[in-house]
């Protein structure tokens, strides 16, 4: 993570000598494990979305409607979210390296089969096995971050993690169109390389991650005993400060566990993020079909490079509005403008007759999405005990991908209904507008300022 000289920016004597022992600290913490996350998210987040470049030639040949190929993608999220809560349960139990590992090692080989579907019935039952064992992926790496980063990092290493998103869209975007090419070789169906492709290296990276990662920092042998002493200090600060009771947070004792689970504050939370999670799922799920609607006559291959476009947009806007949000200390704004921003986003698409506009929409709205998102993760876990944070997280989470599981089907028979993608555009902008105004009830607490910041 990108580092600058410090300054004194008023701050006291004192905070300033933390900050420059916290600060190498956490540098050599980013470089060490962000690079290695975004690559497991890269893969985790490809095969998740491959289904949606897979659909430009997978419906043909398997007759599917487009209620029957968004139903496979809500299926999957059905089981996502069934088993996203055991999986930090489990993660906090045995640990990430074994947990994280053996996970990617199952859904790679779950997504490599998804290329023997042969009917709409046997593609439901591969997609729920991908969702099944890839569950605990997001919501177990978003609690492992929490053990290494403090609050007033943490949108800078979110950003820099979830970038990965946007990325393997706009690569994936881009390589998948070659992929499809490769229809007839070896007597597979292009759709079928593309699952078998991109499924395998999953599998592969789950092996390194049980050399790679380390639980806790305190068994991290590349850290020095005064890094490790320092990084535990300060991160074990905050989880005692969360922890305690204070207004409009709720107690972080064994028997309240539950009520923090079903307070107003983690139900709003939930609620915000099932709004924005629809837009995650239209980006990823629906962005090569939208494409192709007014890119009448385009290649898959020119398809997928103009789908790529929105993706790279994404990137710069994630980096750069984190950095401001952490610079700023400041949260609840930066999630809300870029809700708007991508609402008005998909507006532009819905409404637009320009190809060059629409195009644009689709930018505005994934950059917006998925910066909004980046932002979102900061703070969730500063309204739960530190005890409750492995379930709060996962529930959110899986509460909030409703919104992954409703909008493929929603979409879908929208599509089949009007024959176009315009109210599935407005339904997703709509769903913006509504997490928008939750968001201003959020108790979203302000990212400490550093000097470094």
């Amino acid at each position: 993570m990108e580092t600058t000289p410090l300054a004194d920016h008023g701050l006291p004597r004192e905070a300033l000598a933390d900050a420059s022992r916290e600060q190498p600290v956490i540098a050599k913490v980013s470089r060490h494990l962000l690079w290695f996350l975004f690559i497991l998210f890269f893969v985790s987040f490809l095969d998740r979305i491959n289904i949606g470049f897979a659909g430009l030639t997978m419906m043909k040949d398997l007759r599917l409607t487009g209620v029957q190929f968004g139903l496979a993608t809500t299926l999957f999220y059905v089981a996502y979210i069934a088993c996203g809560v055991p999986g930090n349960l489990i993660l906090a139990r045995v640990g990430a390296r074994r947990w994280i590992g053996s996970i990617m090692i199952a859904w790679g080989l779950a997504s490599s089969a998804t290329m023997f579907a042969t009917s709409p019935g046997t593609l439901y039952a591969l997609r729920v096995l991908v969702g099944i064992t890839e569950a605990g992926f997001l919501p177990g790496i978003l609690l492992y971050l929490t053990y290494w980063f403090p609050a007033a990092w943490r949108a800078r290493a979110n950003a820099l993690f979830m970038i990965a998103m946007p990325v393997t869209a706009a690569l994936g975007s881009a390589l998948s169109g070659y992929v499809l090419a490769l229809d007839g070789m070896l007597g597979l169906k292009g759709w079928q390389w593309l699952f078998m492709l991109e499924g395998m290296p999953a599998a592969l990276l789950g092996l390194a991650v049980f050399a790679r990662l380390d639980d806790r920092p305190e068994h991290a042998a590349w850290l020095t005993e005064n890094e490790k002493k320092t990084l535990v200090r300060i991160v074990a600060a905050e989880h005692r400060t969360d922890a305690a009771p204070a207004s409009g947070r709720v107690s972080g004792s064994e028997q309240a566990i539950w009520r923090e689970l079903v307070s107003p504050t983690v139900l709003r939370f939930s609620l915000a993020y099932f709004c924005l999670v629809n837009t995650l799922a239209m980006v990823a799920v629906w962005t090569p079909l939208i494409v192709k609607s007014f890119s009448v006559g385009a290649s898959n291959r020119t398809i997928g490079l103009m789908a790529a476009v929105p993706q790279i947009c994404t990137i710069v806007a994630m980096i750069g509005w984190g950095r401001r949000s952490d610079r700023r200390g400041e949260r609840k704004w930066h999630l809300i403008l870029p809700m708007l921003f991508a609402a008005l986003g998909w507006l532009c698409t819905a409404w637009s007759v320009q190809p060059m506009i629409q195009l644009l929409g689709i930018c505005a709205a994934s950059a917006g999405a998925y910066t909004a998102m980046s932002i979102f993760w900061t703070t969730p876990d500063h309204t739960l005990s530190f005890r409750a944070r492995a379930v709060g997280i996962a529930t959110i989470n899986a509460v909030g991908n409703l919104g992954s599981a409703l909008n493929p089907l929603v979409v879908g028979w929208l599509k089949d209904v009007t024959h176009g993608f315009t109210s599935g555009l407005l339904y997703a902008a709509a769903l913006l507008l509504v997490g928008a105004f939750i968001a201003t009830a959020l108790p979203l607490r302000p990212g400490a300022v550093h000097p470094n910041s």
